[in-house]
């Protein structure tokens, strides 16, 4: 059985990793990721050292960064006036930022929801302000959904060594 307890350990962790990553990755969901492979490194335990008081926990911080993750992206976006064509651009750029890697990460958002607000008003000026609005909206976002995951992490920790 030892094996069959490293090899959930290991698949644990390796899950939590994709979720920290999925934080700023947009194709990967990473809270619920992060939980799974929780879920799996108490599995590991036989549910000794963490039990379902914990796990419960742990699954309402992962599925807050659902609501904070919309939230950050439509403040940043409204505070500045944008269109409903600005966050779909948005939308559209951060998935296909997503594949020329953290340069189109980071930029995607912002050139999405500026093409997207200069396609339904054709103000140059107020499409820049609609694309920092969105981009900083998206930073705030993921360093939301970032300290959410490294609570789950940190309180799922604690129960696991105490």
């Amino acid at each position: 059985m030892e094996g069959m307890e490293g090899l959930l350990m290991l698949l644990g962790v390796v899950l939590v990793l994709a979720g920290i990553a999925g934080t700023v990755l947009p194709a990967l969901p990473g809270a619920p990721l992060a939980f799974v492979g929780l879920l799996l490194v108490a599995w590991a335990d036989d549910f000794q050292k963490v039990g379902w008081f914990t796990l419960v926990i742990v699954g309402l911080l992962a599925a807050l960064t659902f609501p904070l993750d919309i939230m950050a992206a439509s403040l940043g976006a409204k505070r500045v006036g944008a269109s409903w064509l600005a966050l779909v651009g948005a939308a559209i750029g951060t998935v296909v930022g997503f594949f020329f890697g953290l340069p189109g990460l980071l930029l995607g958002p912002f050139i999405g929801a500026v093409a997207g607000e200069y396609l339904s008003r054709r103000d140059l000026r107020q499409a820049g302000r609609v694309g920092v609005g969105t981009w900083v909206g998206f930073v705030i976002g993921v360093a939301g959904k970032m300290a959410l995951i490294f609570m789950m992490i940190g309180v799922f920790a604690f129960a696991y060594m105490v």
